[in-house]
């Protein structure tokens, strides 16, 4: 049966006026527990039976007198005293059910509070748990990426290990003399492993440039701009370079680069030594 021919059969007005047996009373009260709109319809029943009993009761003092001799039994006509033996109707069963369903009616909501206090509860332990997930989830990302440049390390390391890897020293030059960096040039892949640990933080809208040089005559070549200087942890670049370089040399230059190397601003500088 549904909540709307349950309210429609009538079983919650004799449930407010306590006209029911108590196996019905309790089926409605679980049911009450189970459905917030009922409980809802049983309020308003409450509610309408109180305004009408307001409504209908008379408030002159001139018919409360009669209706409480006609209650009690007595006329104009007949001004005997009560008898003794006469007895009251009884209507307790009426206001027990009244009690009960205001008791109940109160039970209901407290349990409406507690379950939505616990709903909140739930809620928040949820968000607490997501924003864990979402924590460890960026713990593991750390972790891989933290594997993959120690992957990328290590291999670094066992290339400009190689026997045969030319090296290149760069020392810093007259705008920032502490400076240094160090060139590993693999000839047979024509790459070069630019190792620029050595070198300052560029300013912003700056950016370093490498050159490869020929020196007799000095011509420079372009290798490219080091973009991603100030986010790379390592500081080692790879670099194609497949000139017959004589020497190489790092500039800083405008972002975007120059076409040709700024002197003034050379900060290291190194010759390919020759083979012995």
């Amino acid at each position: 049966m549904t909540n709307q021919e349950y309210i429609e059969s009538g079983i919650l007005e004799l449930y407010v006026a306590g006209s029911l047996s108590e196996a019905e009373n309790e089926a409605v009260y679980n049911r009450l527990l189970e459905n917030p709109d009922l409980l809802t319809e049983v309020l308003k029943i409450e509610a309408s039976v109180i305004s009408l009993t307001a409504a209908v009761s008379p408030r002159d003092s001139k018919y409360l007198f009669p209706a409480v001799k006609q209650a009690l039994g007595l006329d104009d006509t007949d001004p005997k005293v009560i008898p003794l033996d006469r007895k009251p109707r009884n209507r307790w069963y009426t206001y027990t059910g009244w009690a009960a369903s205001v008791l109940l009616a109160g039970g209901l909501i407290w349990l409406f509070n507690q379950k939505s206090a616990l709903e909140s509860e739930i809620q928040t332990v949820e968000t607490e748990l997501n924003q864990q997930l979402i924590e460890n989830q960026l713990l593991e990302d750390q972790i891989s990426k933290a594997q993959v440049s120690l992957e990328e390390a290590q291999k670094l390391l066992s290339v400009i290990r190689d026997k045969d890897m030319v090296t290149v020293p760069l020392a810093g030059q007259a705008v920032y003399p502490e400076a240094y960096a160090m060139v590993y040039w693999d000839k047979e892949t024509n790459n070069i492993y630019l190792d620029a640990q050595g070198l300052p933080e560029p300013p912003r809208g700056k950016v370093y440039q490498v050159w490869s040089l020929t020196l007799n005559p000095l011509t420079p070549t372009n290798l490219g701009t080091i973009d991603s200087f100030t986010t790379d942890a390592n500081k080692i670049f790879t670099i194609s370079n497949a000139n017959a370089s004589e020497a190489f040399g790092i500039t800083l230059e405008p972002a975007g680069g120059s076409a040709s190397p700024t002197l003034e601003q050379l900060y290291a500088l190194g010759a390919v030594q020759s083979a012995p």
